[in-house]
C-alpha cells in the first residue's frame, strides 16, 4: 500500500473518485466489511473490488467533497457532499456520510456508506 500516513480519509476519497476499484478494494483487510446503504455486505477485496466496478458502470464519474471528519482512533466518520455524473450528462450533488474502521496494519476493517442515491437514478 502507498505511503498515505498524511491522510488516508483523503487518500481514500481520491482512489474512489478516479474510479479505481480494484485500488479501493486493495485498502480492505482479508476479511473486510463494505456496505454501501442497505445493500447486503460484501466481504473481501475481491467482492469488493467487482461491486464497485459495477457501480461505477453505471456513472460517468464523481467527486467527494470532505465536509467534516471526526476521527477516535481506528474510526472515521466523514460527511462529505459527492457530485455524480450521470450518464445523462446530468450532475447530481448528493449529502453522504462515511464510516470506517481500520486494523493496526492500516486495512479498513469495516467501512459503510449512508446516501440516499434516488436523485442519481431518477428520471430525466
Amino acid at each position: 500500500m502507498a505511503d498515505v500516513s498524511t491522510d488516508f480519509t483523503a487518500y481514500v476519497f481520491a482512489i474512489v473518485d478516479k474510479r479505481d476499484a480494484r485500488g479501493f478494494a486493495a485498502l480492505f483487510a482479508p476479511e473486510g466489511r463494505f456496505v454501501f446503504g442497505n445493500a447486503d455486505p460484501i466481504v473481501g477485496p475481491d467482492g469488493i473490488a467487482a461491486a464497485v466496478e459495477g457501480f461505477f458502470a453505471g456513472i460517468r464519474g464523481l467527486r467527494h467533497e470532505l465536509r467534516n471528519r471526526w476521527e477516535d482512533g481506528a474510526d472515521t466518520v466523514a460527511e462529505l457532499t459527492v457530485e455524480y455524473d450521470r450518464a445523462d450528462d446530468r450532475c447530481v450533488r448528493v449529502p453522504a456520510v462515511t464510516i470506517f474502521t481500520r486494523d493496526d496494519a492500516g486495512l479498513i476493517t469495516d467501512y459503510r456508506i449512508y446516501v440516499d442515491l434516488a436523485p442519481l437514478f431518477a428520471p430525466a
